[in-house]
């Protein structure tokens, strides 16, 4: 237990400046999200897609944050690494650990 979260700082810093950083991109994927959640029938796909392609620069931003600490680290460390970071964002930033292990 110990061994797998040794990482645990270090990834609740990264997250905190995440948040701090790209707290403009936090805002716009509340907004929206409740676009999509109150758009008519005929607008929600076209909001759902918004919705999603900021998901998705915030996924990419926290990859490349990752990966670029990932690439400090041997390679059984940088593996290690990672996986607790992708639960991290899981958990603790959940719209993007879902496709955050994908890239």
């Amino acid at each position: 237990m110990l061994r797998r979260r040794r990482f645990a700082e270090v990834i609740a810093r990264q997250l905190d400046l995440f948040v701090r950083d790209e707290l403009r991109l936090l805002e716009a994927c509340d907004e929206a999200e409740r676009a999509y959640e109150s758009a008519e029938r005929d607008e929600a796909e076209e909001r759902f897609g918004d919705y999603q392609d900021l998901v998705e620069t915030g996924t990419e931003i926290l990859a490349e944050l990752r990966d670029n600490f990932a690439a400090t680290l041997d390679e059984d460390a940088a593996d290690e690494y990672e996986m607790e970071f992708n639960r991290t964002v899981h958990r603790r930033l959940p719209r993007f650990g879902l496709e955050i292990e994908n890239l």
